[in-house]
């Protein structure tokens, strides 16, 4: 199934492009495919590309006919033709290098034997409310559980995973009870972008549950294009990005980063007396030690001068990868 790209980059302000960009797809020589890409995007293109035997995972920048020039490239290999895509605009490049690598997976679950083109059913943004209101429908979250405090869909079930690859242990020690019923329920899950639950779909299937589904383009996409009055959707979605979390629309959330622990921090959560901006917070404070605090507010005095003279800092991105 080819997966549209997001409208965004169309109508967002910035002069530099961002194209975040998934595909399932085997990969014989991720060698080969490396050494391509890499001659695509220089000089103009920075970010970082995944490259595994199961396919690529990536965010890239650059102004937009270079952007273009590398995801043609992309989808010109063999299995690529449908490469999902999300695009936004920044007003500077927000990587400062060309990262490209050959990885075990692109999005890490620990399962090697497991086919992710084995993949369930793509459900569109615009049919996702009905399937998870049926009664016949459990919903399951593929994220983390940092990312299930800022924001949820409605009557989600919460793994409570602190990675991806923690959801294959829960689902065979807890997941699959859910399913142990007379007439077994739908399952739809969800997660930022696609990826994840994407995966979990083919692990669930591989487990032998077949009724299984995931929405197409992830909570971003739904948050995109699916009305706020008509939302089943409850809270941000947190980002691995410096936005750290959206919210319909894709318009700026409230929350913030913790830059000792690299966790959103709410706008309850700033109120804390133990959180300090950019050192640490509820969450973090009695694990830092004060040669770290020490080190952390001098980055947070850098940043903060950086920002004033209008530049980007070279420590300030500090979102954790998408796991």
């Amino acid at each position: 199934m080819t997966q549209t790209a997001s409208p965004a980059a169309a109508r967002s302000p910035g002069p530099v492009t961002v194209a975040a960009l998934y595909r399932f797809a085997a990969v014989a020589d991720c060698v080969a495919v490396r050494d391509r890409l890499e001659a695509l995007c220089r000089p103009e293109v920075r970010g970082t590309l995944l490259i595994a035997h199961e396919g690529m995972n990536g965010t890239i920048a650059g102004p937009a006919e270079a952007v273009e020039r590398v995801l043609a490239g992309i989808r010109a290999l063999p299995g690529f033709a449908g490469l999902d895509v999300k695009y936004a605009r920044a007003e500077a490049l927000p990587f400062h290098r060309l990262k490209v690598r050959i990885k075990p997976e692109i999005v890490t679950m620990g399962q090697p034997d497991l086919d992710p083109l084995e993949a369930g059913t793509y459900v569109a943004p615009a049919d996702w409310n009905a399937l998870i209101s049926d009664p016949g429908t459990i919903v399951i979250d593929t994220r983390n559980d940092y990312e299930a405090a800022v924001g949820a869909f409605e009557g989600a079930i919460q793994p409570n995973t602190r990675a991806f690859r923690d959801f294959p242990d829960w689902f065979r020690t807890e997941g699959r009870a859910l399913l142990d019923r007379p007439n077994p329920p739908k399952v739809a899950m969800y997660c930022t972008g696609g990826i994840r639950c994407e995966k979990a779909t083919a692990f669930l299937r591989a487990e032998g549950v077949q009724d299984v589904f995931h929405l197409e383009g992830g909570v971003l996409r739904y948050l995109e294009t699916t009305p706020e009055a008509d939302s089943l959707w409850r809270g941000e979605c947190f980002v691995f990005d410096e936005r750290v979390a959206v919210g319909h629309g894709l318009s700026p959330g409230s929350h913030s980063l913790c830059r000792g622990c690299r966790m959103p921090v709410s706008e309850a959560g700033r109120k804390s007396p133990r959180h300090v901006e950019g050192v640490a917070c509820d969450r973090c404070a009695d694990t830092r030690t004060e040669a770290d605090r020490a080190r952390y507010l001098e980055r947070a005095k850098q940043v903060e001068m950086a920002e004033r003279r209008g530049v980007a800092h070279i420590g300030a991105v500090q979102a954790p990868p998408e796991d």
